[in-house]
Parts: C-alpha cells; sequence; structure tokens
C-alpha cells in the first residue's frame, strides 16, 4: 500500500508543469523589488510598508533596490533582464511604463514587450506646493504672480510625471515659469523652502508629508474633487482651473517570461498584503490608497495609461532637456 502511494505521488509529479512545482516551492531565496527612484520618494516610501508585510508572508527577506536616477531607464532595464524565477520584481510608476515611450526615441527596454503585469499598487493625484511662509495664499494668486513676473520665477521636480503635471499648469493657466530639473521630488524641497523655487507641483503622498509637517501649504490637488486625506486644499476645479486634472500611479511587473503561476501568485500575495489591516492604516497615513488588480486588467490599464499620457506630452511639445 505504502508502495502504491509513493508511485501515484510519483506519477503525478512526473505530469505536473515544472511551472506549478516551482510556484509551489517559490520562493527560494531573497526576493529583490526593483524601485527607479531613490531612498525617500513616495514610491520607495509605501513600496516599504508592502515589503515588509511580503517578507513576512513569505518568510524570506525583501530588499528593496533603489536605482534611481536616468528617469527611471536604468532601473527598468535592470528589470526587464532578471531572471524570469519571481524573485526579482520592479515596482515602478509612470514614469517609465507611460511617460517614457512618448519622450525617447528609443529605449532600452519596452515596457509592454519586457514585462508581465502582476498588479496595479495605487494612484494619486498631485498637489501644487508653496512653501508656508508665501504670502501665495491660494492657486489664483500664483497665477497671478506668475502673469505678472514673466520668467522670473523657478518651479522643480524629480520624477517625470511631475515636471509634466507641473507643465500642464503652466500651459493651462498660461503662465511664464522655469524649470528646475532634481534627481528626486524630495531633493527639490530645500529650494523651495529657501526661495529659489517659487511653486513644486507633486505626488500627495510627499505633498502631504510636508503639509503635515508644517512647511508647506497645499494650493490645489488635480482632481474635480478634494482628496479626502488633503481635505484642507481646494480641488483644481474649485481653485479655478478644472482641466488640471492628473493623476500617477504605482503598479508591480514581473520580468517577461515568469511562469503564468508566479505571476499569478505574486499577484495574489501582494493584493493581500495590501489589503492587511496594518499596511492600511500605515499607508493611510501618508495619504496611500492601494487600487490592486488582476494581472490582466494591469495590463489594459498600463496600455491605457501610455496613450493617456503620451497625449499630454504631445499636445504640450514636451521635450526632454
Amino acid at each position: 500500500m505504502l508502495r502504491r502511494h509513493f508511485l501515484s505521488a510519483a506519477s503525478l509529479s512526473a505530469v505536473a508543469p515544472a511551472s506549478s512545482l516551482q510556484a509551489q516551492a517559490w520562493p527560494t531565496g531573497r526576493v529583490t523589488i526593483i524601485v527607479p527612484f531613490p531612498a525617500g520618494a513616495a514610491t520607495d516610501i509605501t513600496g516599504r510598508v508592502v515589503a515588509d508585510r511580503l517578507g513576512q508572508m513569505w518568510g524570506q527577506a525583501v530588499v528593496v533596490d533603489n536605482k534611481g536616477g536616468g528617469n527611471g531607464l536604468p532601473a527598468a532595464e535592470a528589470a526587464a533582464k532578471s531572471k524570469p524565477d519571481g524573485l526579482t520584481i520592479f515596482l515602478t510608476s509612470a514614469m517609465t511604463q507611460a511617460v517614457n515611450p512618448a519622450l525617447y526615441d528609443k529605449l532600452p527596454y519596452d515596457p509592454v514587450a519586457d514585462f508581465e503585469p502582476i498588479t496595479r499598487f495605487g494612484t494619486s493625484p498631485f498637489v501644487v506646493l508653496v512653501r508656508a511662509d508665501s504670502p501665495i495664499r491660494t492657486l489664483a494668486e500664483l497665477t497671478a504672480l506668475l502673469k505678472a513676473e514673466p520668467g522670473k520665477h523657478n518651479f522643480g521636480a524629480g520624477a517625470l510625471p511631475a515636471r509634466i503635471a507641473s507643465e500642464l499648469y503652466r500651459q493651462l493657466a498660461g503662465v511664464d515659469a522655469l524649470y528646475i530639473g532634481y534627481k528626486s521630488n524630495p531633493q527639490a524641497f530645500p529650494d523651495l523652502l529657501n526661495g529659489q523655487l517659487t511653486f513644486m507641483v507633486i505626488d500627495t503622498i510627499n505633498g502631504k508629508l510636508q503639509i503635515d509637517r508644517g512647511a508647506m501649504r497645499g494650493l490645489a490637488v488635480t482632481l474635480p474633487q478634494r482628496e479626502s486625506r488633503l481635505a484642507m486644499v481646494p480641488s483644481a476645479a474649485e481653485a479655478g482651473l478644472p482641466d488640471f486634472q492628473i493623476w500617477t500611479w504605482t503598479g508591480f511587473y514581473a520580468p517577461k517570461g515568469t511562469p503564468g503561476e508566479l505571476v499569478a501568485r505574486l499577484n495574489r500575495d501582494i493584493v493581500a498584503a495590501c489589503q492587511d489591516p496594518q499596511v492600511l492604516a500605515r499607508l493611510d497615513t501618508m495619504g496611500s490608497t492601494p487600487s490592486t488588480t488582476t494581472p490582466e486588467e494591469f495590463a489594459a490599464f498600463t496600455r491605457a495609461e501610455m496613450t493617456r499620457w503620451g497625449d499630454i506630452i504631445r499636445r504640450g511639445n514636451i521635450k526632454l532637456e
């Protein structure tokens, strides 16, 4: 009887797809999450919260590998060329998957062909910021100042989506201001505080942190209605610029060729981690709420976002400098 049981199990193992067995045994070691931003950026901050929970779930170390700079090209290329065994995941944003394709004639990676979508992580509008002691108290006042003194004021951004959101404001408001680039959004904060920058348009996660600590003032969020976690900040419509609607997003991808069973496992576990009450509470304090999807939904979302961001970039004739 024992021999028959052994033979039966062996037969099942022989016919089971290798990828199914791989998914059952996974993870076999440390999992690396590549992030195309430096430590302290919004995607890094929220990603580490989920990474901590995944490490607990998997009983394996989950490390965040920050590959900031180069508009995310080095990080995306590294992720695309990683071994498709589920041990390397790419947590990125609209920058690498939807913005770069419209700005670069040639990329060292293909945002669709080189990746397996796992799940969207979250979406986030932008917020227009000035320093807390600025005499500018409304978006209308900022617009009036920039129109009265064309070319005399600077704005800054690190991540490309924040730059494009800033450019969209400049176009819609019809103002003339000079762009200063940084390696990340947080690196621009000192210059906003010391007056070198007049305003910034950045993600609400980093924006909320600065508003909550009393360093900066929010003039508008880029939504048709107020953002619940920044309830004191007017919506773009309330601020007098109703067409100023734009938001970024983050999501998890695996290298192309990662077995479907592993992608499904990653999706299931990441979604579960995002629904964990302690994770939700920590993300809530940062102004982030997960909005996860199936892999199929995320694939369709990625394609749609490539079109949306591409249209904004082409309409504004935005070029890399």
